[in-house]
């Protein structure tokens, strides 16, 4: 127990964003270039202002007003970029975004329902990428946690040190907003997205995130 405490302890005084981790990951599934991008739970806007670089209009949405503030200064430069405070379940979406990015999001919203509003959002061969947290559940669940365990802490350590020596303390910016634990398993979303998007690819990921990838068919059905 002590050994957990010291580890805990130190995760603590050694945090990274382990979302933007994936930010690279996640623009390698999209085009080069596209006309709208859709940005779910955009906490600071740092995925909305990597969408901004290939996109026409990024539309960048979160609950939480004061970090919807934070990310319009921090966006300022991209006036391609915008912001809103709402609730993504009660947004309008039209059916024209060929991107639609959802990060550490969806388990804070109807799981089921919400991939269909992203299906209807989509312009035809648009993009989905979602990625999300689950609980663990199987043995492959709790070998892949034990894998992640001291990479998280080598990780946290370099990207600390590297925070400090550009003068950054604290938490970073695009980690002060709430979170919950996730309430479904890694099977349980696999079974009910794919239900919903046919030919969805999802899969685990070291960090306690899962990904899923959807393409809508070119030809709107």
């Amino acid at each position: 127990m002590r050994l957990l405490e010291k580890v805990d302890r130190f995760n603590a005084a050694h945090p990274w964003d382990h979302n933007a981790h994936y930010h690279a990951w996640i623009l390698r599934q999209l085009p080069a270039r596209f006309s709208r991008a859709l940005d779910v739970g955009c906490g600071s806007g740092d995925l909305a202002r990597l969408l901004a670089r290939r996109a026409d209009e990024v539309l960048a949405v979160d609950q939480d007003p004061s970090i919807v503030e934070h990310a319009r200064s921090l966006s300022s430069h991209r006036t391609n970029i915008d912001v809103v405070a709402a609730d993504i379940t009660e947004v309008e979406l039209p059916g024209d975004h060929d991107v639609i990015t959802c990060v550490a999001t969806l388990h804070h919203l109807p799981f089921t329902a919400t991939l269909r509003r992203f299906r209807r959002a989509l312009a035809p061969g648009g993009t989905l990428v979602v990625l999300g947290v689950y609980r663990e559940q199987t043995a492959g669940d709790r070998l892949l946690s034990a894998a992640a365990a001291p990479t998280n802490l080598v990780v946290g350590w370099l990207k600390t040190r590297a925070r400090r020596r550009r003068g950054e303390t604290g938490r970073p910016a695009s980690m002060t907003a709430s979170t919950k634990p996730a309430s479904m398993t890694f099977t349980e979303i696999t079974a009910q997205a794919r239900a919903v998007l046919p030919g969805a690819v999802l899969r685990r990921h070291l960090f306690w995130r899962y990904s899923l990838v959807y393409r809508a068919p070119s030809v709107a059905r």
